[in-house]
């Protein structure tokens, strides 16, 4: 089942439901209080048959976005699954469209997302990532809270 994940925010604190199908649902909210302009979409919304997630993404960030590391934490049913942490931009010969983009700009980007490299066993998922301006991991530019139920196994 192929389904379209959108949403935008721009208001502090409010959950959203993102989208659902036989296998699938997924919600998120921001970190922090506050306001976003934030949007994004996800094809299929589905976790079978190993799906490649195409993905867009307008933002205007409340930053230079000049250094940015993502972080992501992932939970499964409680415990803690990943961690994993990505330089996207340093400043020097990056290779994404979101590194450069200044204060106020609207950042309109699309990508891949392989998520063939994961088979996602039935059960509740929580993914924190954070986007941070400085190696430190103490200025963050970005924070999302991603709540994804898998209901039934691949296999």
């Amino acid at each position: 089942m192929f389904g379209l994940l959108f949403f935008i925010l721009f208001a502090p604190g409010v959950s959203e439901f993102l989208c659902t199908s036989s296998d699938l649902e997924m919600s998120y909210t921001f970190c922090d209080s506050t306001a976003h302009i934030f949007m994004f979409n996800l094809t299929p919304c589905s976790t079978m048959n190993k799906p490649v997630w195409k993905a867009a993404l307008t933002w205007i960030p409340r930053s230079d976005i000049l250094f940015l590391k993502i972080v992501f934490n992932v939970w499964y049913d409680g415990a803690k699954a990943l961690l994993w942490k990505e330089l996207l931009c340093s400043g020097a010969d990056d290779e994404y469209s979101v590194c450069g983009t200044l204060k106020g700009e609207t950042l309109v980007t699309e990508f891949d997302i392989k998520g063939s490299r994961t088979e996602f066993p039935k059960g509740n998922y929580n993914v924190i990532v954070q986007g941070f301006s400085d190696d430190s991991e103490n200025n963050v530019v970005i924070c999302l809270n991603f709540t994804m139920i898998v209901k039934q196994d691949a296999f």
